[in-house]
């Protein structure tokens, strides 16, 4: 694959902005990394390390870091975002007017916006020229930031409506340790990265009760049912959801100890309350705040959910895990069907 050195800004310098901006830089892109607070923007500067959220991992001499949004957005060729989904909106309407009409932005960022149930997608076409939109692009799939930084072999997707705009984010990103696909189904990639989290905190949950493989196994074939479920009734394909951002990123997030919604459910699980948890995590559990969207989503499209349903119920309605888990086994029997 011919490289061809890009200017590229990261918007976001937590642990996964950081480690897709170090991917890119080492690559020899020209790369700027935003990082919202000043003190993270100096600690990089001065110690080539992001010591508050992405410690021990040294950074190339070569990637630049600011504070100022509008230095790392303007006159780029392509845009990574990374921001956490309840915030892109507000991130990027501020810079929108200094997006060139020939930048590609390409959104890392998992999640469905809480208040108004919109994907990444919709939230980034409200902003965008036509031009723009059509080279909108979407990374997802099992990629653990600290794992991609040991450059331990990895496959992810890139998707867009833009095979073009696809290949463009494929050779950006690929290298002899980071493996790239390109795919079509914006929605069904997107929802794929989205949903998984909330299964993770169910995960999580099962976890920190002691329950083993038996229950971990039903877990990820009942819960990747219903993702396909609501994405074929939003019009995704569902042959993306036995891909990397489907059943790929939900086995890496429901089983891998670095997950951080598995984490969370984890906590939960040995009788944590989610305020106590929350007050001491720097970074953010997408999977929280989402589950109120695929709520809501689920109650639009007429699909059935009952994990989510429980996750929802486990998180802000003050169900106990023990009542979550029986709710699951005893509800009526039913043929294993999928749709």
């Amino acid at each position: 694959m011919t490289f061809e050195a890009r200017s590229i800004g990261v918007v976001g310098a937590g642990s996964w902005g950081t480690a897709l901006a170090r991917l890119l830089s080492k690559k020899g892109h020209s790369v700027s990394l935003w990082a919202r607070e000043q003190e993270v923007a100096e600690e990089i500067r001065v110690h080539r390390e992001n010591r508050t959220f992405f410690p021990g991992v040294h950074l190339p001499e070569a990637l630049e870091v600011s504070s100022d949004l509008s230095e790392v957005v303007s006159g780029r060729e392509i845009l990574v975002s990374v921001v956490p989904s309840q915030f892109v909106s507000s991130v990027f309407d501020g810079v929108r007017t200094e997006l060139g009409k020939a930048t590609q932005v390409i959104s890392a960022s998992k999640g469905i916006e809480v208040a108004t149930g919109r994907s990444m997608d919709e939230v980034f076409l409200e902003f965008m020229t036509p031009e723009q939109a059509q080279k909108l692009t979407f990374l997802s799939g099992p990629s653990f930031a600290t794992e991609v930084a040991a450059e331990a072999p990895t496959a992810v997707v890139v998707a867009s409506r833009s095979n073009q705009a696809a290949e463009v984010a494929q050779r950006a990103f690929q290298t002899d340790f980071f493996r790239v696909y390109t795919n079509q189904d914006v929605l069904g990639v997107e929802l794929g990265g989205a949903l998984k989290n909330v299964i993770a905190l169910a995960a999580g949950v099962v976890a920190g009760m002691g329950f083993g493989h038996n229950t971990l196994a039903a877990l990820l074939t009942r819960g990747l049912a219903e993702i396909t479920r609501l994405g074929v009734a939003m019009g995704a394909d569902p042959a993306t959801f036995s891909g990397l951002a489907g059943m790929g990123d939900l086995v890496l997030t429901c089983t891998g100890s670095l997950s951080r919604n598995r984490t969370v459910g984890y906590r939960i699980g040995k009788g944590e309350t989610l305020d106590e948890i929350m007050e001491g995590m720097k970074s953010v559990a997408e999977g929280v705040r989402t589950v109120q969207a695929v709520r809501e989503l689920a109650d639009k499209f007429d699909v059935e959910m009952p994990i989510s349903e429980e996750v929802h119920a486990l998180l802000w309605e003050g169900r106990t895990a023990g009542e979550a888990v029986r709710n699951l086994m005893l509800r009526g029997p039913k043929p294993e069907v999928w749709s």
